[in-house]
């Protein structure tokens, strides 16, 4: 099996459920956000502060098409979409899963947005960041995951099943 490519907004729970998915399938676990801030040796939040959102765009978009893996699962950032280099390596690399959840519990579910280094444009709202990233995850995703309702566990169990059947097809 390839690598699985997780995306979806900040706070649906691709780190978390990346986790809890890679140890069910005997895969590493890789997520992008802590790759940036390794190789660029700054913490999101202050990348973005510097450079700017457009500035850290191309940073994401350049560090996560370098990314090498096999067998992983990648949990990426939710604004990894931006980057079409990054999204074309994604695609050669693994199978892509946008994990779906509806605005009011993304805005329920994340605290400060400056200090998880969330890449918002000045003047846009978290609704906003929400509408012009939908169709951006829907246009990349092999598959959807609608996260609502779901546990940890069961989100996880339900990305294996549907990659499975994914890759059985292909």
């Amino acid at each position: 099996m390839k690598n699985i490519i997780l995306i979806g907004m900040p706070g649906c729970g691709k780190s978390t459920v990346g986790v809890v998915l890679a140890k069910a399938i005997g895969y590493r676990f890789t997520d992008s956000d802590l790759v940036i801030q390794e190789t660029d040796g700054r913490l999101l939040c202050e990348i973005i502060e510097q450079e700017g959102v457009e500035g850290f765009n191309k940073i994401e978009d350049r560090i996560n098409s370098e990314i090498i893996a096999d067998r992983t699962v990648i949990a990426t950032g939710g604004s990894v979409v931006y980057g079409e280099n990054a999204m074309e390596h994604f695609k050669r690399i693994g199978v892509i899963v946008y994990i779906r959840l509806p605005y009011n519990e993304i805005k329920r579910r994340l605290g400060d947005l400056t200090k998880r280094g969330v890449a918002m444009k000045e003047g846009q709202t978290l609704i906003d960041l929400y509408n012009e990233r939908v169709p951006l995850y829907e246009k990349y995703a092999d598959i959807i995951v609608d996260e609502r309702g779901y546990g940890i566990s069961e989100t996880a169990l339900e990305i294996k099943d549907r990659v499975k059947i994914y890759f059985a097809r292909k």
